[in-house]
């Protein structure tokens, strides 16, 4: 989905829970788009808001992504570092994507499939619990860094 898509979508999505998209939210939106990767912070988010919105404030940026975390638009984790960061949900995801962080050099990777189908099955049958989502993130060694270490071992 392209970003004039993605923010028609989200127009829509806010204006459906009794929110409008403000030029704040926008800037913040499209900051998220054109960084969809990187897994910002609020800070930093904040920060490359600030480039294309002098006049918006810090509480205006937690504001806006505690509701498009509400809105299920963005997805709010936290890795080893303890920092709130802010992901998009994809597009029809039923779940939110796993990740797989590397313990040498901080990367983040995505992984967009979901691979708990059968888990959730048998937590749900076992527990008799209702799974609306689920987050997993694997602790590693990404490849770069295994080949860096092989090196340096040689």
């Amino acid at each position: 989905m392209n970003t004039v898509e993605a923010l028609k979508k989200t127009k829509k999505q806010l204006h459906d829970s009794g929110f409008k998209l403000t030029p704040q939210r926008e800037a913040t939106l499209l900051v998220l788009l054109e960084n969809e990767k990187d897994h910002l912070s609020a800070e930093e988010i904040y920060f490359f808001v600030k480039q294309k919105n002098s006049d918006i404030g810090l509480a205006t940026v937690y504001r806006t992504l505690e509701i498009l975390t509400e809105l299920k638009i963005v997805d709010k984790i936290s890795f080893d570092d303890g920092v709130a960061r802010y992901d998009l949900r994809k597009e029809g995801a039923k779940h939110f994507h796993h990740h797989l962080l590397c313990l040498e050099c901080g990367s983040i990777e995505e992984i967009e499939e979901d691979l708990l189908g059968s888990v959730e099955e048998i937590v749900e049958q076992r527990f008799h619990f209702l799974i609306k989502d689920h987050r997993l993130t694997f602790h590693g060694i990404c490849q770069s860094c295994q080949e860096k270490e092989a090196k340096a071992e040689a």
